[in-house]
């Protein structure tokens, strides 16, 4: 049995927010439909957990929460989670990770997490004014304010916590600002940016999110792959000079993995994908977060063994999906660290045999500007020192003097 990971979303695509940019919010035409409960039951809970200990061989089981919101399942509903999570451990160390909006997080949730040790997830775009712009409320209110007190409540209760940005058009000018906003003014240490590529149905106007594989057009709030790349060379130039060590962007962290000769943790950089899969309210499983979609779905834990719905042949022809590359791909430098990318955002037709990453171009610049202090950093590890001291040698280089 390999190892898999296996987000849980105990609401679904239930939210407090209106997000403009949300990837899940047209789930609710194609999964649950007729949804009748706010929660998944305590039957399914039971069963998942049970199922997930069971399933893996490792002796470090980690379990992710996700929605929709997972803090409208209720706190009651954590509470039974973790006893039932001690009822079966069989001997093994348990992890949460909760990603979350943090409008319902008061000190109750906070003095959760921090008994429980969960590793929560905060959304937040950067200051009040890049974050209100798409991250509001039904009501169509910003919800920067609310956001920033449960971060607070979590860093009084000593929880740890990491954050998640979205770079979208609005956010594009303003990378210096955000990067300063979360690592200073928030003082957060681990931070994920999350590039928007979202599409419309070119034959359906309702359907704003289709599936990957259908005929679209790109969103408004959607940034080419060249936006990316030149986005994350500000957040780069300002990490290399300042915060090697001390904070962790996902992208980079990943980036040194494969520039030292490894395999990148994170699924998107990784040759095939395949063991990131979902688990609906209802027990349904889809192949991925990105792809709940009819045709994606491989399972219902209620329905079959959950070792039997992962190692499928349909799971492991999703996986191996990822490889197929064209020649562009196969002929790039950089080949070995995204590996064609997250085929989510493989859009482009370009007249080869598959087709191409609407990112592209954005890895390229990424990539071309961290490789030699990349390359400086391994040979620091290699030779017993940490990375961090690449910011002795940056007064070697000369970036240019408005991008740090």
């Amino acid at each position: 049995m390999k190892a898999f990971h296996l987000m849980c979303k105990p609401v679904s695509y239930s939210c407090n927010l209106d997000c403009t940019y949300c990837f899940y919010l047209d789930k609710e035409q194609h999964v649950l439909p007729e949804k009748k409960q706010m929660k998944m039951d305590d039957q399914t809970l039971e069963l998942y957990i049970q199922n997930f200990i069971s399933a893996q061989e490792q002796d470090e089981i980690l379990f992710a929460w996700q929605g929709g919101e997972p803090t409208l399942a209720g706190l009651d509903f954590y509470k039974k989670a973790v006893e039932l999570q001690s009822k079966y451990a069989n001997g093994k160390k348990i992890k949460n990770t909760f990603q979350t909006n943090a409008i319902l997080i008061d000190s109750n949730w906070a003095e959760f997490f921090k008994l429980h040790n969960f590793l929560v997830g905060v959304s937040i775009d950067g200051p009040d004014f890049v974050h209100d712009h798409y991250r509001v409320t039904r009501s169509n209110k910003g919800t920067h304010n609310k956001v920033l007190q449960a971060i607070n409540l979590l860093k009084d209760q000593k929880v740890e916590f990491n954050i998640i940005t979205v770079i979208t058009k609005h956010s594009l000018k303003y990378a210096q600002e955000i990067y300063h906003y979360i690592t200073k003014n928030i003082g957060a240490q681990h931070i994920q940016f999350i590039p928007i590529v979202e599409h419309r149905s070119t034959l359906n106007e309702q359907l704003i999110y289709p599936s990957p594989d259908s005929d679209s057009l790109l969103t408004d709030w959607s940034i080419s792959g060249e936006q990316y790349g030149l986005f994350m060379q500000d957040i780069f130039r300002l990490w290399v000079t300042k915060d090697v060590g001390r904070v962790f962007v996902q992208l980079f962290e990943n980036a040194l993995t494969a520039w030292y000769g490894y395999t990148p943790s994170l699924c998107t950089m990784r040759p095939t994908c395949g063991d990131a899969l979902v688990l609906e309210q209802n027990g349904d499983i889809y192949s991925c977060d990105h792809y709940v979609y009819p045709e994606y779905k491989i399972g219902n834990i209620k329905q079959q063994n959950l070792n039997k719905i992962i190692n499928q042949k349909k799971q492991k022809q999703f996986s191996s999906d990822k490889s197929k590359l064209n020649r562009l791909c196969h002929e790039c430098e950089f080949k070995f660290t995204c590996h064609g990318g997250c085929p989510k955002h493989r859009t482009l037709d370009i007249g080869l045999t598959h087709k191409h990453n609407h990112l592209c171009d954005g890895y390229k610049i990424i990539f071309a500007e961290m490789d030699p202090y990349l390359k400086c950093m391994v040979k620091l590890i290699q030779s017993g020192k940490p990375a961090s001291q690449i910011m002795n040698h940056i007064y070697q280089v000369s970036f240019p003097e408005n991008s740090i």
